[in-house]
């Protein structure tokens, strides 16, 4: 029987450090109208759920949802992993993808890449990614897990982080689940030093700028046309630079047991009200 794959894009209105994130405009739609776009362009066939919160701020989302024609889901606020698997449950997936709403410029080949090497090692993993360790530019994060994986991390994830995050408890936990990783081919590793994901009013002025600068010519614009990109005119990486290499893992760097210190930093200093 043929798997059906099914995108989680997890998104919500609450957000400490930029509100409505998800619902700012990038070309006339919504952030997640632009990642959603993007998603669809993928080669292999898949299912995209928008998995939102019961929260009434939410309902924007769903509004969303229901224009760009997408499935959603409405779960628990702050236990991302039962949200996560209750909409892969409802919707029979055999294989989930984890794709997190704050990457409008991800790159449907680097989806495919990944996918494409998960089910060609279909037998041999669980879980893979491109981010235990991450080598690609921030803002391409691709987790592929099986259905079972999914199930066994809902039913024994107990930690806080563990629930917030969706998966750790598998990558935290590879005496039990198998892990796979795929690294950037270019063999660079622009981890710490790219970033085309959004937390910060700066990240929103650096995306939209991308758009603007390189969707008109070709909609389906690619990772590497971003970095040529920036190459080009310095002054759109400056944009948002001080906080490539800030995620979420500097909040816990003392719980995690497979992330070392400098796969993270701290916020810049007129940010540290919020660590």
């Amino acid at each position: 029987m043929k798997e059906k794959i099914l995108i989680v894009v997890q998104a919500r209105m609450a957000s400490s450090r930029l509100p409505g994130k998800v619902m700012l405009p990038i070309l006339g739609k919504s952030l997640l109208a632009r990642m959603i776009e993007r998603l669809n362009m993928i080669s292999h066939k898949a299912e995209v759920i928008i998995a939102t919160s019961e929260t009434p701020d939410d309902d924007i989302i769903i509004n969303e949802a229901i224009n760009l024609g997408i499935p959603y889901y409405r779960g628990s606020l702050n236990n991302l992993l039962d949200r996560h698997y209750q909409a892969a449950k409802l919707h029979d997936a055999s294989v989930v993808l984890k794709i997190p709403s704050d990457c409008p410029l991800i790159d449907p080949r680097i989806i495919d890449h990944v996918l494409d090497y998960f089910f060609a090692n279909r037998e041999a993993f669980d879980f893979v990614s491109n981010l235990h360790p991450a080598t690609y530019p921030d803002g391409n994060d691709v987790e592929i897990m099986t259905m079972a994986c999914l199930t066994k991390a809902w039913e024994n994830a107990s930690r806080e982080l563990e629930l917030e995050h969706t998966t750790p408890y598998i990558w935290e936990n590879p005496q039990l689940f198998r892990i796979g990783n795929v690294s950037w081919p270019t063999g660079l590793d622009y981890s710490m030093s790219h970033r085309l994901t959004i937390d910060y009013a700066e990240d929103y002025y650096f995306i939209e700028r991308v758009f603007r600068e390189l969707y008109a010519d070709n909609n389906q614009f690619s990772c590497d046309d971003i970095i040529n990109l920036l190459n080009q005119k310095p002054e759109i990486y400056n944009i948002n630079a001080q906080y490539a290499g800030v995620n979420w893992y500097r909040h816990h760097i003392d719980e995690l047991k497979t992330i070392a210190p400098g796969q993270t930093k701290q916020a810049p200093a007129k940010n540290l009200q919020e660590l």
